[in-house]
């Protein structure tokens, strides 16, 4: 196991996105151990959703996963946003920020998550623009591997893996890792390559949480990520898995599209505690053994 032992964690356990439709359900304070929101759709909202938005980040741990930063993007960031997003952060007591790594603007969104082309140019653009985004938060963030359906190409550069392009953007801009169990699986099966080596080759000591998610069957051959639906066994074996390589992480349910009652999504989180205990009593009876 690469885990590393002085991994400082913003949150710990098993966690779940916290989406409007939600808004009039008793989420117990013994159901999840943190909660996320893209901060996008709560900066600056009053009212009754605001109300009810502050009784919950007053009782549970945050963390926040951006929709808008557009690290790849041609434009220019929207610093405006990143300002936006520290106050937010002050406010609310959020314990991290990641965003994705991919891009989703050019003078307006696109109202997609594109992928960066796999060049070492593109690791230049985008960890600089990284070191910017962490200098003006006065902290660092985590980049999540994405999902992508294409990987673009451009004349004259030697394209790199997945993998390689991905951790040479940690190391370079020095920042951290928001670990996507599910985007791992479907981008293994999309574009061939083995997903235990892809786990293996990641950097433990960066992964700050790990997200969880369902995704669409289109074809034996592609899987369409779209936190749509429930986890299915083979991404549960896969969370399993880096829990063996990286260690139990905090990691946090997402579903954005039909939303099922809240007690279904809390069965899946307690299946995420489940795997997470199963992990420490096998490590904690390996121990044992020394």
């Amino acid at each position: 196991m690469k885990e590393a032992a002085t991994r400082a964690l913003p949150v710990a356990g098993a966690g779940l996105g916290l989406r409007r439709s939600m808004i009039g359900e008793q989420l117990p304070p013994e159901a999840v151990d943190f909660l996320e929101v893209a901060p996008e759709n709560w900066i600056g909202v009053g009212g009754r959703f605001g109300r009810w938005f502050r009784s919950y980040t007053e009782r549970f741990p945050f963390v926040i996963h951006g929709l808008s930063l557009s690290i790849g993007a041609p434009a220019p960031l929207d610093l405006d946003l990143v300002r936006s997003i520290k106050a937010f952060m002050r406010e609310h007591d959020i314990r991290c920020y990641s965003e994705h790594l991919s891009y989703c603007s050019d003078h307006g969104h696109l109202y997609d998550l594109l992928p960066i082309p796999f060049t070492a140019e593109a690791v230049h653009y985008v960890a600089e623009r990284i070191r910017v985004v962490q200098e003006l938060l006065e902290q660092r963030i985590a980049m999540e591997n994405v999902s992508y359906y294409a990987a673009p190409v451009v004349d004259g550069e030697a394209a790199m893996s997945e993998l390689e392009f991905l951790n040479a953007v940690l190391q370079e801009a020095d920042c951290d890792l928001l670990l996507d169990v599910n985007n791992i699986y479907v981008n293994s099966i999309n574009h061939r390559y083995d997903p235990l080596e892809f786990l293996r080759g990641l950097p433990g000591e960066r992964i700050r949480y790990a997200h969880v998610a369902g995704h669409y069957d289109e074809a034996d051959d592609l899987k369409v990520d779209t936190h749509g639906a429930p986890v299915i066994d083979p991404v549960w074996q896969l969370l399993q898995r880096a829990y063996e390589i990286h260690g139990p992480l905090p990691t946090l349910l997402e579903r954005d599209f039909n939303i099922p009652p809240l007690p279904e999504l809390l069965m899946e989180v307690e299946r995420i505690r489940a795997v997470q205990a199963s992990r420490s009593a096998e490590a904690n009876y390996a121990h044992g053994c020394r």
